[in-house]
């Protein structure tokens, strides 16, 4: 099925199932989605089964969101007091679409628990309430968490699942990999057909000279934890430490800082190795792009992108959100150290190239989930590899037969369906949950970038009104850096020209000397790009005064 259709069955309202392999898209659907019900003023819970998970896409832990916590089962007392709780029973009646990503990691009790407490605050037996339900994974990836020798219990096993009546949609584009070797290998895991050939290609990458500053996966955090600390502790440059700050309720904050990526405290030095860890909003980066540090300006980290970029990276921020409301938001610079990540954590990053060992894989999905990080073979990097890491669970091989054989039911039944029949039931559906059609007027609203749309307009409205550059830091209580990078986004927009910014030119601490002196390095090494111009200049001017230089220099827009 390919993304446009899986889109058109979500936005009928049905439940679904939405699936596919490693790279086929499946995020993007989610936010594609999400967008589409908040045009129309409908507001979707999006939740994951794992902090992780949840970051990124925007949301917060399933289990935070029903008010299930960490148990095993509710007991009466639980359900009675999920009954009385006034806050959760108002969250599930506001509540019209339900989204819960990598569902793999989700276990059959735990669906159970989130359908009973549902149930339980809206005081009806209807299945999660009569919300839509989208259930997004793929199962071939890490399954749920046991305890000791408990048995995997996967979400699909649970009697809630089958009472969902989901419609399945697998997604069977590729957007990730484009090597045909490596797609073969992928598909033959989850077919269970790993042939000699393939291991073969697999066994090849094995012993290669492993290229410089590549993460390293690890099926297991001591090794992780080993790596990183022996290489940043090896270079001889001064270390910076940025500490998290937090904001909210303390028992969410805490809840927030666990399910993220980057550290409460991070240490860096110049030459470390770093992985961003989340998307930046205008596409700076993205969540799993790898730099190095080279160097520090007053406040935040520098980092050369593998591509050559260099990119002041700017304290980010990770929110648990209840609609408009904001519970819990905790800021970080959005970077971990990058000689090695676990497996586990991996999942839902997209690597160019990985140094992986797959010698403790003990667990079925470790293997498919590392091998599916990077795009190609040749990005392929094995300290080596043992027969676990080629294994599939046969509870999930005989479902997924089912899930291609549902996938293909819904494709063809949709197929069938005339457009305008499809027209009619989403409208039906959104006027049902209390939405409306979606005024054209307004400019669209980017899931990931709502936020910093606004506050662009509000550096905007100041500039047109005259304030200096002093002054809008003051009154956007921002640093100097961040407010440039508003001004340099407005000026690729469109939305102002340098006839803006003429009140800012004259009352700038920049001589017309400075100015000049600037001019000419731009000029000489012909490049908009900071680093460079900095080294000719022998680094007596600042970013700041770089990135201020620039505003005026610089090409902009249609210009």
């Amino acid at each position: 099925m390919t993304q446009d259709e899986a889109f058109k069955v979500l936005t009928m309202g049905k439940n679904v199932f939405l699936t596919g392999a490693a790279g086929s898209g499946k995020t993007y659907v989610l936010n594609r989605y999400i967008q589409w019900l908040r045009q129309r003023g409908i507001e979707p819970a999006v939740t994951a089964s794992t902090g992780i998970a949840a970051t990124h896409i925007g949301g917060q832990t399933i289990h935070a969101w029903s008010g299930i916590g960490i148990k095993d089962e509710l007991s009466p007392y639980d359900l009675d007091r999920i009954e009385q709780n006034e806050k959760l029973v108002k969250r599930f009646q506001r509540t019209h679409v339900l989204i819960i990503d990598e569902v793999s990691m989700l276990s059959a009790k735990t669906l159970t628990m989130v359908n009973q407490s549902i149930q339980a605050g809206l005081q009806t037996y209807e299945p999660f309430g009569g919300m839509q339900v989208i259930l997004c994974g793929d199962f071939f990836q890490l399954p749920p968490v046991t305890r000791g020798s408990e048995k995997i219990q996967y979400a699909f096993q649970s009697k809630t699942w089958n009472e969902l009546a989901l419609h399945t949609c697998y997604l069977t584009d590729q957007y990730r990999q484009n090597d045909t070797d490596l797609l073969a290998l992928l598909n033959a895991i989850r077919e269970g057909n790993v042939t000699r050939p393939l291991r073969a290609l697999v066994e090849k990458r094995i012993g290669h000279t492993v290229p410089q500053d590549i993460p390293h996966l690890y099926t297991h955090n001591a090794n992780v934890d080993e790596l990183n600390t022996k290489r940043l502790e090896a270079l001889s440059t001064p270390s910076r430490i940025f500490s998290m700050k937090g904001k909210g309720s303390k028992k969410r904050v805490e809840m927030l800082k666990k399910g993220l990526l980057v550290p409460e405290k991070l240490t860096l030095k110049k030459g470390a190795v770093v992985m961003f860890v989340k998307n930046h909003p205008q596409g700076l980066y993205v969540n799993g792009t790898l730099g190095t540090v080279t160097g520090f300006t007053s406040q935040n980290p520098l980092v050369k992108t593998h591509s050559g970029e260099t990119i002041e990276t700017e304290p980010a921020s990770w929110q648990i959100e209840d609609g408009e409301k904001v519970l819990a938001e905790v800021t970080q610079i959005p970077l971990r150290l990058a000689w090695a990540v676990t497996v586990h954590k991996s999942q839902g990053l997209t690597l160019d190239a990985a140094y992986i060992d797959l010698t403790k894989t003990f667990v079925g999905g470790q293997g498919y989930v590392a091998l599916s990080r990077v795009k190609t073979f040749t990005g392929l990097y094995l300290e080596g590899i043992n027969d676990w890491a080629y294994a599939r669970h046969p509870d999930v091989a005989e479902a997924n037969e089912r899930f291609l054989a549902h996938s293909a039911r819904t494709q063809l039944r949709l197929q069938k369906t005339p457009v305008e029949r499809i027209s009619e039931v989403s409208k039906e559906f959104i006027f049902r949950v209390g939405g409306h059609e979606p005024d054209h007027t307004k400019p669209t609203k980017k899931l990931t970038a709502k936020e910093n749309i606004s506050t662009y307009e509000k550096t905007k409205r100041l500039l047109i009104e005259g304030a200096s550059l002093d002054a809008i830091v003051k009154k956007r209580e921002f640093t100097p850096e961040t407010i440039l990078s508003h001004i340099e986004k407005l000026l690729e927009k469109g939305s102002i020209t340098k006839s803006h910014l003429e009140h800012v030119r004259d009352d700038s601490k920049l001589s017309d000397a400075k100015f000049a002196s600037i001019a000419r390095a731009f000029a000489k090494e012909k490049t908009w790009n900071l680093s460079p111009v900095r080294i000719t200049l022998k680094n007596k001017y600042s970013f700041e005064e770089l990135r201020f230089a620039r505003l005026f220099l610089r090409p902009w827009g249609k210009e």
